[in-house]
């Protein structure tokens, strides 16, 4: 694993735990945390995806860990301050990419707030492989479902969530 820090198009430093694949490929995940959770709590998953062939990027959100503003800024945002972290999926998206990850071969996985910021994502930029675990209908002002009716053919969505998931 690979420590490395990202710029976010609004200049803020995202930290990030790499995994490259042990073979080459053109495959990769980026993995979005839940909060207060942090990049570590990836782990497990990374290192079974790198052993798959794939490259695996997971990202502290901004206010979050180990990048600007953590461990726990995020505890001071407002929902306008939350929502630019969608620019933290798009650099962790970004860097996959300068890694050699082609964009049909790349897939995003969020969990809680994490799976919302994923959703807007790929809803925005056409992500054709998602896993959202416990989205919330309505999280710090990223709406579903309206995110949902975006989608075109060929886009996978997995929802995730337990049957005593309010949220979800």
């Amino acid at each position: 694993m690979e420590k490395v820090t990202l710029q976010t198009s609004d200049n803020i430093a995202i930290a990030g735990d790499y995994y490259a694949p042990t073979i080459q490929s053109p495959r990769g995940v980026l993995l979005v945390h839940m909060m207060p959770s942090t990049k570590e709590s990836w782990r497990m998953l990374a290192k079974r995806l790198r052993g798959s062939g794939y490259h695996v990027l997971a990202i502290d959100l901004r206010g979050h860990g180990e990048s600007v503003g953590g461990p726990e800024g995020y505890k001071t945002f407002g929902d306008e301050e939350h929502q630019k972290s969608i620019l933290d999926v798009e650099a962790g998206v970004g860097f996959l990419k300068t890694k050699g990850v082609v964009e049909d071969h790349l897939s995003v996985i969020g969990a809680s707030i994490g799976a919302n910021f994923v959703l807007r994502y790929a809803a925005e930029h056409g992500t054709k492989n998602c896993v959202l675990l416990s989205a919330g209908l309505d999280y710090k002002g990223i709406k579903a479902d309206p995110l949902v009716q975006k989608f075109k053919n060929g886009q996978r969505v997995l929802f995730v969530a337990s049957q005593d998931d309010e949220r979800s």
